[in-house]
């Protein structure tokens, strides 16, 4: 195909990757916590508002901007994400001094901007490489969780040099340069495209299948909420580790909370490789049994590593397992929801699926320590993860390709 000599399908994975590091920026978003309670008198728990209701908009904006990037094409799409995201950066530059100005600025806008901007390129790389989405999702999003290795230490310096304000402001034109500058790349393939010397899998003769599903489709079968349960699993279960990483090691490990929190840029990179890492897998192994091998490092350290992390070294080790393994959801689940329910609606469909990312964003912070808070250990709340791990694995034995069963 003309179309096919023309683009060069690995410039939508150098843009992909331009702009998932940007939108990394939304984990950078402790950096701000502390000067804001020393400089505005915030509480722990305000300082933290923000955060979660940008965890729950980004799910939002994923929903929406996945049913209008199937109609319009990833390239608006990415560009008002990029727009909105930089907007809330300024308007959290200007709000910042009221707990309810930073959670709309930041939160709201700022989540929204990233949940329209994030699904964008994941989509478009899927529908590129058909012959290895794992390993291509993976690289895409292997810029998501590295973010915090390049905004975290560029904004402390910010804030330190310039205040709170002007770092919001420093954010915003890297977002609107970044974001939107790599969404101009983005372009979807023509009809029927294949890469050279790929042929997709024959369809088992026995079973009823159909290519692509509809957002309606999908909600309707049972098969979407299997997968959408083990998102829920493994998202929090990562998430309620990686947001009390720095408490876990002054309890447990009885470390200084400066010297754990040295620890988090580790666990920041593990957090990208592991997004690498299990999406290259998953073209090999499979999806199901990668998502159990992801399961399984989580035991590893729950019940092994952190609940004896009597050094550093055991739990830094563990914190890492932790971040690698929930790296891993973030570049297969959206291979899944190709593989089982097609490309054709990818961006709806994938942000429908999403949601269960959002519920475990805002809710996981209010588990661990509800959990934390009844039984009086951290450690007894990694016991519960577990259990609910072990049910993730029953879960991924019960998901399969879902039959068609006709209109």
């Amino acid at each position: 195909m003309a179309d096919e000599k023309l683009t060069n399908r690995w410039l939508m994975v150098a843009a992909a990757l331009v702009m998932q590091l940007c939108l990394g920026v939304l984990y950078s978003y402790s950096v701000f916590r502390g000067p804001l309670m020393k400089e505005v008198g915030f509480t722990v728990k305000e300082a933290g508002y923000p955060l979660m209701a940008s965890f729950f908009f980004f799910a939002v904006g994923m929903i929406v901007a996945g049913r209008w990037q199937d109609k319009a094409g990833p390239k608006k799409v990415a560009l008002f994400g990029g727009v909105l995201l930089a907007v809330g950066c300024f308007l959290a530059g200007m709000l910042y001094k009221t707990v309810g100005g930073l959670v709309f600025a930041y939160g709201v806008l700022g989540g929204l901007g990233v949940g329209f901007a994030y699904v964008t390129p994941i989509a478009t790389c899927i529908k590129w490489f058909p012959d290895m989405r794992g390993t291509i999702t993976g690289l895409a999003v292997f810029g998501f969780g590295a973010g915090t290795l390049v905004f975290g230490p560029l904004i402390s310096k910010l804030v330190i040099s310039s205040g709170i304000a002007n770092a919001f402001f420093v954010v915003g034109v890297i977002m609107l340069i970044g974001v939107c500058g790599a969404g101009l790349m983005f372009k979807v393939p023509p009809a029927g495209y294949k890469p050279a010397g790929w042929n997709p899998p024959t369809p088992s003769a026995t079973t009823a299948t159909k290519a692509d599903w509809t957002p309606n489709e999908i909600i309707g079968n049972s098969q979407f909420w299997v997968l959408w349960l083990i998102y829920l699993v493994g998202a929090a279960a990562g998430l309620m580790i990686i947001g009390q990483a720095v408490p876990i090691g002054v309890e447990v490990a009885k470390l200084d909370p400066k010297v754990a929190a040295a620890g988090l840029g580790t666990m920041a990179l593990l957090n990208g490789l592991g997004r690498l890492v299990h999406g290259s897998i998953s073209d090999k192994l499979g999806r199901k049994n990668t998502v159990i091998l992801c399961f399984a490092e989580y035991l590893v350290a729950f019940l092994i590593l952190l609940p004896n992390s009597d050094t550093f070294t055991k739990w830094l080790v563990g914190i890492c397992i932790v971040g690698f393994s929930y790296g891993g959801y973030l570049a297969i689940m959206p291979s899944i929801t190709a593989d089982y329910f097609g490309t054709k609606s990818l961006g709806a469909n994938y942000g429908y699926l999403f949601t269960a990312w959002g519920i475990a964003g805002v809710g996981g912070p209010f588990m661990i320590d509800a959990i934390k808070s009844s039984t009086g250990a951290f450690t007894n709340a990694m016991y519960a993860i577990s259990a609910a791990c072990v049910a993730g694995i029953v879960l991924v034995f019960l998901s399969k390709k879902p039959e068609f069963k006709g209109a």
